[in-house]
């Protein structure tokens, strides 16, 4: 009979982007009473850093710990974006049960699909969580019929059919098994997780196998690796060997282990099968690799990680505002930042190019990049980005784009557009189902490069109606040709100096201006779009001419309109193959690649006629 460690149990918790499983990770936390009664706690306290509490999303999985009557619960928080996946997948190899939380208004959305597919295919148990079960516009019993429907086309077995159902509202902190009413607390999902997630094996007396899932990095301690006990003990001090993902064998000592409790990391001298710990000691340990005793080294099957799909190249800043505005913007400062990054993110590939002051840096999607830049730029870094690129790979002899699956949930009297938008961009529609209240739900596979500046097209297309989700789908064979980018032409500084108020009102009619009076310029920012499909230089220094001769029109005052402003992402999804975008802690502005007029008409000509030659 197999030995149980019934005391404990390890749960992911899974879900959309926004569904609130961070929320109800919250609520956990403080019912389970590990916080003193007088203990401030943060609101969204598992987002720790910055970005992830400004945005409300999780970007790098967390562990936490709770009691509850004498049994141990760890929980994992994961990341539910999709360009974040790898560490989804890597997660469900560490626990024995997920809780699904599901919007009990949206129901399922790309990334529930996403994420749950990985989880069934760990042959993990579900337990559903029906959140936000107060909202006035909420439809429990058909968004569990949603999540049914998707465990069936997704495989499931008949056991993790028969899931059980918690209805919830995480903001409240109530939970109940019945729709139509709440408990005053969570204890019932407390229950459930206890009742249907299987308890871990304890194998303690067998030969230790630890295998790696996260990693995290400590300037006092090194490199951590985060995992699971899968068999046997760990100790302080013990002599172990590490199987590296190639094979090869490395010996080292177990320095420090912590374990998880609350928010904390907690110093433990031993671990035992079944716990899910951090170990410190070896400089070099990676994602996927195995930890066991020098006698019987005996590795788990190596995690995949997700390959990257998206690649830009990072490179000095250049421009005549270099070194401005920036602590850190030599190449050697740059390289470093990427090297420390490449130490806990394993979707990451950092190339460098035959220029010492550029690099490819690849990543898992357009969110992925742009977190890197954004933490760089607050941390005080300078630095210039190039337009992301598919990465296009050889399958089978063939070469291959990747392709996204999107959900669009739209009002109907937008579907026209919708449809014929992507269709432009190569998409093909596999569903299309409208409901009662006007709503149209779309579903789409797109090659990737063709949703690259699509969501701010989306929006305007939409008035910001519309809901677009999309997840990777797989690597197809490649489409010829271009698809998707920018129609229109941008308007391109010819001189330095400070943009003026009666330039960009007399610009107005040529385009949408980027600029706010005041703004400093050089020669070759871009400095707002045309309305045509070339690029137009433009002065938007000039200001109005000193004379004592009085207007006709002297009287009438006129408005300037509203410049637009762009974010870090907008920027990046706007850019075509001749620009970049410049970023620094105080500004990010759009340039052309070259910027003398002259030059970059002649190189203009040049890729003109090698694209004529080529056809």
């Amino acid at each position: 009979m197999t030995n149980l460690r019934e005391n404990v149990r390890n749960i992911a918790i899974i879900a959309h982007v926004d569904h609130g499983k961070t929320t109800l990770v919250d609520e956990l936390l403080k019912q389970s009473g590990i916080f003193r009664e007088n203990e401030h706690i943060a609101e969204r306290a598992m987002d720790s850093n910055d970005i992830e509490k400004e945005r409300g999303i999780t970007i790098l999985a967390k562990n936490t710990a709770i009691d509850y009557k004498e049994h141990r619960i760890n929980i994992l928080d994961t990341p539910g974006h999709a360009d974040f996946g790898g560490e989804v997948e890597r997660i469900m190899k560490m626990v024995d049960g997920v809780v699904l939380v599901v919007d009990a208004y949206e129901g399922t959305m790309p990334q529930t699909r996403f994420v749950l597919k990985k989880a069934l295919e760990q042959n993990l148990k579900p337990v559903v969580v029906v959140n936000k079960i107060d909202k006035p516009s909420a439809r429990a019993e058909q968004v569990v019929d949603e999540v049914l429907d998707l465990f069936i086309e997704l495989d499931a077995n008949d056991e993790q059919l028969e899931f059980p159902v918690v209805y919830a509202s995480a903001l409240s902190g109530t939970a109940s098994l019945d729709a139509d009413k709440q408990d005053e607390n969570m204890q019932c999902l407390y229950e459930t997780i206890l009742d249907y997630v299987p308890a871990p094996i304890d194998n303690r007396d067998e030969p230790l196998q630890f295998q790696v899932a996260l990693l995290d990095y400590n300037d006092y301690v090194g490199r951590i690796g985060v995992g699971r006990v899968f068999r046997g003990t760990i100790k302080v001090g013990q002599q172990v060997s590490l199987v590296k993902i190639d094979g090869t064998v490395k010996n080292f000592r177990v320095s420090k282990i912590f374990g998880f409790f609350g928010l904390n990391r907690v110093e433990i001298d031993e671990a035992y099968a079944g716990d899910l710990i951090a170990v410190s000691g070896m400089e070099d340990i990676n994602v996927g690799e195995t930890v066991t005793p020098h006698d019987n080294v005996e590795a788990l099957p190596v995690l995949r990680i997700d390959e990257p799909t998206l690649e830009m190249t990072f490179s000095v800043n250049n421009s005549p505002f270099a070194g401005k505005e920036g602590t850190f913007v030599t190449a050697r400062k740059i390289e470093e930042r990427l090297e420390t990054q490449l130490e806990t993110d394993v979707s990451l590939r950092v190339t460098p190019t035959e220029s010492p002051d550029s690099w490819v840096v690849a990543g898992r999607g357009e969110l992925h990049l742009s977190i890197l830049i954004e933490n760089m730029r607050r941390e005080g870094f300078e630095l210039q980005v190039s337009k992301p690129q598919v990465i296009v790979k050889d399958v089978d002899g063939v070469k291959s784009e990747p392709y996204e699956r999107v959900q669009i949930d739209v009002p109907d009297e937008y579907t026209g557009a919708i449809i014929e938008s992507l269709g432009s961009r190569k998409g093909e529609m596999l569903d299309m189902q409208s409901n009662e209240n006007g709503q149209t739900k779309l579903i789409f596979m797109v090659p990737a490069r063709g949703l690259i500046g699509y969501s701010t097209e989306f929006m305007s297309m939409t008035r910001g109606y519309g809901i677009i989700n999309h997840t990777f789908d797989s690597y197809r064979p490649r489409i010829k040709g271009r698809i998707g980018g920018r129609r229109n032409g941008v308007l391109v500084s010819i001189d330095k100096g400070v943009a003026s108020t009666y330039a960009i009102m007399n610009l107005e009619d040529r385009g949408v201006n980027f600029m706010e009076p005041g703004t400093e310029v050089y020669e070759g920012m871009i400095v707002g779009e045309n309305t045509r499909e070339n690029d137009l230089t433009v002065n938007i220094t000039k200001v109005k001419a000193a004379n004592n001769i009085r207007s006709a029109t002297k009287e009438q005052t006129t408005t300037m309109k509203k410049p637009r402003i762009l974010t870090l992402e907008e920027a990046l999804e706007y850019l075509n193959d001749d620009e970049l975008v410049e970023v620094t802690p105080e500004s990010i502005r759009l340039r052309k690649k070259i910027l003398d007029k002259s030059e970059r008409e002649r190189a203009q000509k040049r890729q003109k006629m090698a694209e004529q030659e080529e056809e």
